[in-house]
């Protein structure tokens, strides 16, 4: 099979961003609104007060400093909490469609190609702005790109997966495919939860892959995919068409994001970690050969224990590159942030890993050489 490579990717950050500071002191408003309205409840056991938060709980629960964001101000107000994104028309492209739109043009000028040479566009991400018609669609149509797009969605790990089917496409005699990540992830957010009310930011990504031999300027080759799925329930979110058919529970916090921290932290790291090691087993490629691991961007102190388990050591900041301090987690978009803002520096033949992991659960890697 001829050599299939990364050729260019792109990314889209909103104007907006919201510091642990900023987003606490909405918080604590609400907490104490909402303690100073229970206060008798309360006071007679009926009520658990709400606790209020800090920048520096934030920070050490999950390496997190700041987040962009689509809608800040609606979100930092305590009598909102939530973002406030106005409806479109059918006739103006949608919110998910535009971000997206704006990652893959910046791709395909690092590829250096136009909508003419792209035959696929996948929309790989957490959660579609609609059923349908697809996202990919509507991005595809948008770009003016020929051929055909499709969304999917598997959570966190979405853009492993999509680079997967992406090759596959490539392998199969597509000349190209763009491969898109728009996450708007506040849209799911409960920023009334303490423990999750600092998690997500919004960005979109976008990345070209196309045959490793027309690749004329910088290019990652792909040396392998692994893919990998396990059922639990500790990331969910119910929110979906059948809502409307159980009216009595419409409003329930379940249907945004919600998590078991300790769990995952506990299942995930040791999945994501053996998977590495067997796929790097896989291609050849010894642990210690890595120069870098582009790691999702969910949690600081899990992807610094799966580097560890990978390398056998602590890996430096350099060879297990953090956005999320900047960014949050970014769901499908983390390991393609890091990828694109830390690749520059790498040598020709050197070694890196795409990694991705979240609900599912699912978990993807992507071993890529430095071709030129």
């Amino acid at each position: 099979m001829a050599a299939i490579g990364i050729s260019g990717t792109g990314l889209f950050t909103p104007s907006d961003s919201i510091s642990n500071e900023e987003l606490v002191t909405a918080f604590n408003a609400f907490v104490a609104r909402h303690n100073d309205a229970n206060a008798e409840a309360i006071a007679n056991g009926d009520v658990e007060p709400l606790q209020p938060s800090s920048a520096e709980f934030i920070e050490k629960a999950s390496g997190i400093k700041a987040r962009y964001v689509m809608a800040k101000d609606a979100i930092l107000d305590p009598d909102i909490m939530a973002p406030r994104l106005p409806e479109r028309s059918n006739e103006e492209i949608s919110v998910l469609a535009e971000i997206a739109v704006a990652a893959a043009r910046d791709a395909m000028r690092a590829a250096d190609v136009g909508p003419q040479d792209i035959d696929a566009v996948i929309c790989a991400c957490s959660n579609m702005q609609r059923p349908y018609p697809a996202m990919a669609i509507e991005i595809q149509n948008a770009l003016g790109i020929d051929g055909f797009g499709f969304d999917m969605n598997v959570a966190c790990a979405s853009a492993a997966f999509g680079l997967k089917t992406a090759t596959d496409f490539v392998a199969g005699g597509a000349r190209r495919v763009l491969m898109v990540n728009p996450e708007i992830c506040t849209g799911h957010l409960n920023f009334r939860d303490r423990d999750s009310h600092f998690i997500f930011g919004d960005v979109a990504t976008a990345v070209v892959v196309e045959p490793l031999d027309g690749i004329h300027g910088e290019a990652f080759e792909v040396l392998g995919c692994r893919l990998k799925t396990s059922f639990s329930n500790n990331i969910r979110n119910n929110f979906g068409f059948l809502n409307r058919t159980a009216p009595e529970t419409a409003g329930a916090e379940d249907k945004l994001f919600k998590q078991n921290g300790r769990a995952v932290f506990k299942e995930v790291c040791p999945m994501v970690a053996d998977m590495l090691l067997e796929h790097l087993g896989e291609v050849g490629v010894a642990p210690s050969a890595l120069k870098r691991m582009w790691m999702h961007q969910a949690n600081l102190s899990m992807n610094m224990l799966i580097a560890k388990r990978v390398l056998g050591r602590d890996p430096n900041p350099d060879e297990a590159p953090i956005i999320l301090d900047e960014y949050a987690n970014t769901s499908s978009a983390g390991s393609i942030i890091a990828f694109h803002s830390h690749h520059s520096d790498l040598q020709t033949d050197d070694i890196g890993v795409i990694c991705a992991f979240g609900a599912g659960y699912s978990a993807g890697s992507v071993v890529v050489r430095k071709a030129s």
